[in-house]
């Protein structure tokens, strides 16, 4: 991983900041190796705890897949399916 994840420093606790990288963390793992439904879906619920605006997490969202190439959309769109128990993009 060679770029800077976007977070908000300036309004964002040390502990929602670190959940929120979890968060990016996770839809790496979903692209590079998978990840468990259930643990992707409990991170994506705290991230909208601490970013609950739609238009902010697009933003948010589009500019992590700026940096990384990685879409966050894709990812928790893959979670909202049924059929699975592992997301792995």
């Amino acid at each position: 991983m060679g770029y800077t994840y976007p977070i908000d420093e300036e309004y964002w606790s040390k502990e929602e900041i670190i959940d929120v990288v979890n968060f990016y963390s996770l839809v790496e793992k979903a692209y590079e190796e998978g990840v468990k439904k259930e643990d992707f879906k409990h991170a994506y619920a705290r991230f909208k705890q601490i970013v609950p605006s739609k238009s902010e997490e697009k933003t948010l969202f589009r500019q992590f897949e700026q940096v990384s190439e990685y879409s966050p959309y894709h990812v928790v769109k893959e979670s909202g399916r049924d059929d699975i128990n592992y997301i792995k993009m």
